[in-house]
């Protein structure tokens, strides 16, 4: 019986998979129509894995910044308070 419950209805994996085609820019931008579950799950796979590039390439970027700067002048301070918050 706990495993009866411990199940996901197909209503709330359609419900998860909506909202996850609704979060991904290219699904978005495809309009209303409907991707299969894996092919969502594949799409939401490569998003991440993009957005961890621009991450890395952004902390690359920011380190090469900092590295050049005065570490006592204005901009670095706010480099620093923007790193902080």
């Amino acid at each position: 019986m706990s495993s009866r419950r411990s199940r996901v209805s197909e209503e709330e994996i359609n419900r998860l998979v909506s909202k996850l085609q609704s979060l991904l820019p290219e699904t978005r931008q495809r309009g209303a129509g409907r991707a299969s579950a894996a092919k969502l799950l594949k799409e939401t796979c490569n998003y991440i894995r993009s957005l961890n590039r621009d991450v890395d390439d952004l902390s690359d970027r920011l380190s090469a910044i900092i590295a050049t700067m005065d570490s006592s002048s204005a901009e670095a301070e706010m480099v620093r308070s923007l790193l902080r918050s």
